[in-house]
């Protein structure tokens, strides 16, 4: 009976003793990441708060107080735990917007991110450029930047994109879920969509080029595989993935190919590593070790130079256990530690890279000056629907597919009176 108390003894004191030692060692992990995030900035390249100030509040900030509130991924005291240095907002609006008031509604919503840079100044600043980024990290703030996630948002408009631009838009994510007039998403790949452009129609390789010209982010996520490749092809300057994983280690299509993320090493581009669990498991349910098997995979095919994060917070409905909000991003850091990446590499996924490519598209748009902004507008063909006009357009080939429907409208508005 001696041996056997004895023997439970020793166990339960090994097994204290390797509990402590296991804290004791993440503990410095922790620590050392938090160092690592006190001189290089945590740069996320996509977060969809301000969609959760439109779907709860329908966009009145004056209701909430980013300080308190608790039904999101994402609020003031979550984003200094994390130590969220820059933060690429998304100015989404979803594909049902295209045709209609899509323009509109990401307007409101470029609106939203510079009014909560107004109403929280003491917290956010806002940044248009690499330099930025930089001079809001020395001021103890989170550089706020905007990226609209979807091509629709555009119109297939060149002057829309500029006048965005202008606005402070320094990302456009080339599709959502849905095709453009001009560029196939990624549902394609996964044959629930027609394939409608071969990848890039001619006119979406003029907004490639005009991005290029005025130096906005191209941005990958969300596309077709066929777009990827032919962006990367004609692309002048680094592009990025905002928010997307490896395909290797899930087999989902939002997700990055080997020989994808090889080329984007070539381009000197960019990849940030999406936290929603379908993407990191393809499966409802990841933890943070999933998500640092994604950073690990990409750093051994394309090298640490291509790799940033790109949370999704907010804009997913699961996020992997020990990443359930945006304060979370040390532990992520910490576990990357663990797996034995260098400080360099670290500081390389935490900003260096995601700097490096924006300051590179800069200096695209800056050898690029001289050039004269693109006035072609999309072939009227392409655009033409009952919901859209052809002033400017010599072609009226649209006003018999918009008078057309002038019989139905009164055969209807008769109908509705006899009834």
């Amino acid at each position: 009976v001696n041996s056997v108390v004895m023997m439970d003894w020793v166990k339960t004191v090994y097994l204290v003793l390797w509990a402590f030692t296991y804290n004791s060692v993440a503990d410095d992990f922790k620590e050392q990441a938090l160092k690592l995030m006190a001189d290089t900035p945590l740069i996320d390249g996509h977060n969809d708060l301000p969609w959760q100030m439109r779907s709860l509040f329908n966009n009145q900030l004056n209701m909430v107080d980013l300080n308190k509130l608790n039904t999101t991924h994402t609020n003031i005291p979550k984003i200094k735990e994390g130590r969220l240095s820059a933060q690429f907002w998304a100015a989404y609006v979803p594909c049902d917007t295209q045709y209609k008031d899509a323009v509109r509604q990401t307007l409101e919503q470029i609106d939203v991110i510079h009014r909560m840079c107004h109403e929280y100044p003491e917290v956010f600043k806002f940044a248009a450029s690499s330099q930025d980024i930089l001079d809001a990290f020395e001021q103890n703030k989170t550089a706020s930047l905007i990226g609209v996630e979807g091509g629709h948002s555009i119109d297939s408009s060149l002057g829309t994109l500029r006048t965005m631009y202008q606005l402070g838009v320094r990302y456009l994510t080339i599709t959502h879920s849905c095709n453009t007039p001009w560029a196939d998403n990624w549902l394609v790949d996964t044959g629930s969509e027609p394939e409608m452009h071969g990848g890039l129609s001619e006119f979406g390789k003029q907004v490639i080029w005009e991005m290029n010209r005025i130096g906005m982010l191209i941005d990958l996520s969300h596309v077709s595989e066929k777009v990827m490749n032919q962006v990367l092809d004609i692309s002048k300057a680094p592009i990025i993935f905002s928010h997307s994983s490896a395909y290797s280690v899930c087999n989902h299509k939002r997700n990055v190919p080997d020989d994808v993320l090889m080329r984007v090493k070539e381009k000197r581009g960019i990849v940030m590593v999406n936290f929603y669990n379908d993407y990191v498991t393809c499966s409802p349910t990841a933890n943070i070790s999933d998500v640092a098997d994604h950073f690990d995979h990409i750093k051994k095919v394309a090298g640490s130079s291509i790799i940033g994060f790109g949370g999704d917070y907010d804009g997913v409905t699961r996020v992997p256990e020990g990443l359930g909000d945006v304060s979370k991003y040390p532990d992520l850091v910490a576990e990357l530690l663990r797996r034995k990446w260098s400080e360099d590499e670290i500081r390389d996924a935490l900003g260096r890279n995601l700097l490096r490519v924006f300051s590179e598209v800069e200096e695209v748009r800056d050898h690029l000056n001289g050039t004269k902004p693109d006035d072609i507008p999309i072939p009227l063909k392409e655009v033409q629907n009952p919901c859209r006009t052809d002033f400017g357009y010599q072609d009226k080939s649209s006003s018999t597919c918009i008078k057309s429907f002038y019989p139905l409208v009164l055969v209807l508005s008769l109908l509705n009176k006899l009834l």
